[in-house]
């Protein structure tokens, strides 16, 4: 009674100890993950410029809405800019290989995956061997064996090896998710930003041929005046000067125009269609100005280029836990089931089948310092990932702190520019009549009409700054990722084209996991 008492506690301990060694399978070694604190405020800079923000212009109100929840087309008004948001949304290269860079991610995930599952292999075989005669017991010196049958490997994953692995390959995964996101996002900045480019350089050929039209008049009369006699050479030079400059200047913006369409080209991935909705000018771009900054906090759910960081800082924790089950032994299922025979016609006979079970453990004693080099630089290359976090987290913080203080001045920028321009304008109109009356010299009507167009130069320039800071300021904030106000967002990994409706591959592989 005593053994079998024995015997049965003994048992029940056994079983005890396979069930924790099952349970400690689902487990991993990988460090308790916790989010590095942000390293920036709590709240974006205030006072000076920062307490200047526009409200709503032109009667277009964010109505309090977050970037990331107001639709590109409801931030951009203009039909022809949203047309090539959307055509550079199908064809860009970059976003195409973005998005083929989270494929290649989802397909090593799953890869990395199949290691946590037994492997099953069909095999067949013969072989022929000769053995010297004075060697065999039965005098056959020559013998055949033929198999079919099943083989099968497992690797029980006690210590979390091969699931830290599977972890680790997710977050990657799911990094190069959220970097096709930011890829996005950044790309409808650009096309915009672009867009604007050109809108500017339409607008500072009309102020430049405005200016050499006016110019090679003045140039007509100084010229006929000194052909008769009535003026002097001086200021026919002066006054040439001012057609050529703008002659020179005329050229100059011509070939900036021509290479910004080429830019446009490359974004949206195709030549300009023919068929392209009218735009709007440059004055008339009437985009969204009082988009709440909210707290430096929201940017770690609003930027893509933030939680992609983290992904990464994941993976990195995920492989602490791989290098960590490299100290532990290795436990591998190996067997194999089915026929064997010493001739092919006999495979499937009675009496043939045959099957082997071989359970093998390994236990790392010594690898010349693999083990401890590799956790060790699984430690650092975690290190490196947080000091990537928190640089992508201040990065974030400096380019909304930069766009508020530019939309907190741009507004004042722009009406005294304009101002100015005015000034100018009346300041060369007084010039040219006092010059006709003969009160002042050419030369005034020269400085005036150089000032203006100066003046005329730096108000469209500074136009388009404003807009571009605006687009700017839309995509750091988070701005960009769904297409109109009240759409569901997309998850980072859905497909590229609006509309299309298949599983995202990171859910499906993650639950499929």
């Amino acid at each position: 009674m005593a053994r079998a008492r024995m015997g049965i506690e003994m048992q029940k301990h056994s079983l005890i100890a396979v069930a924790v060694a099952l349970l400690a399978a689902g487990c991993t070694l990988a460090p308790h993950y916790e989010r590095p604190a942000a390293p920036v405020t709590a709240t974006f800079p205030t006072g000076g410029v920062y307490d200047q923000q526009p409200g709503a212009t032109g009667g277009r109100s964010a109505s309090g809405q977050a970037a990331a929840d107001i639709g590109w087309r409801n931030f951009f008004v203009d039909p022809r800019l949203q047309q090539l948001i959307e055509i550079a949304l199908k064809n860009n290269r970059d976003l195409r290989v973005s998005v083929l860079n989270m494929q290649a991610s989802a397909a090593q995930y799953r890869i990395v995956r199949a290691g946590l599952f037994p492997t099953l292999n069909a095999a067949a075989s013969q072989s022929r061997s000769r053995t010297p005669k004075d060697l065999t017991a039965t005098g056959i010196t020559i013998t055949n064996t033929y198999s079919v049958g099943l083989n099968a490997s497992w690797e029980i994953d006690f210590f979390g090896r091969v699931q830290s692995l599977k972890d680790q390959a997710l977050a990657t995964y799911l990094g190069t998710a959220q970097a096709r996101k930011a890829a996005e996002i950044s790309l409808v900045s650009q096309v915009a930003n672009q867009y604007m480019t050109v809108l500017e350089l339409d607008d500072l050929l009309k102020v430049t041929q405005n200016t050499l039209v006016t110019a090679q008049e003045s140039y007509r009369i100084t010229k006929l005046q000194f052909d008769n006699g009535t003026g002097s050479e001086l200021d026919l030079r002066q006054s040439q000067t001012v057609v050529e400059t703008a002659s020179a200047n005329l050229q100059s913006q011509m070939r900036l125009r021509a290479q910004a369409d080429n830019a446009l080209v490359l974004l949206i991935g195709e030549p300009l269609p023919a068929d392209l909705s009218p735009g709007l000018p440059l004055s008339d771009q009437s985009l969204l100005t009082d988009i709440p900054a909210g707290l430096p906090s929201d940017l770690l759910t609003r930027r893509p280029d933030i939680m992609e960081a983290e992904e990464n800082l994941l993976a990195a924790n995920a492989n602490i836990g791989a290098a960590r089950a490299a100290f532990f032994p290795k436990v591998t299922l190996t067997g194999s089931a089915g026929t064997l025979s010493p001739t092919l016609g006999g495979l499937f006979k009675p009496g043939s089948a045959a099957w082997s079970f071989a359970p093998s453990i390994t236990l790392p004693i010594f690898e010349g310092g693999q083990n401890i080099a590799n956790l060790n630089l699984a430690n650092i290359e975690k290190n490196v990932q947080i000091a990537t976090y928190e640089k992508a987290i201040q990065t974030a913080f400096r380019e909304v702190a930069d766009g508020l203080a530019a939309r907190g001045t741009y507004d004042e920028q722009i009406a005294a520019l304009e101002r100015d321009v005015a000034a100018e304008q009346r300041r060369l109109d007084l010039s040219t009549l006092r010059y006709k009356n003969g009160v002042d010299s050419y030369l005034s009507v020269l400085t005036a009409q150089t000032a203006l167009y100066v003046a005329q130069q730096a108000l469209v320039t500074a136009r388009m700054e404003r807009l571009q800071n605006l687009v700017t300021l839309y995509q750091a904030l988070g701005g960009g990722w769904i297409e109109h106000n009240g759409d569901q967002p997309r998850p980072a990994d859905a497909p590229v084209d609006y509309g299309a409706a298949s599983a995202p591959v990171a859910a499906s592989a993650a639950t499929a996991g």
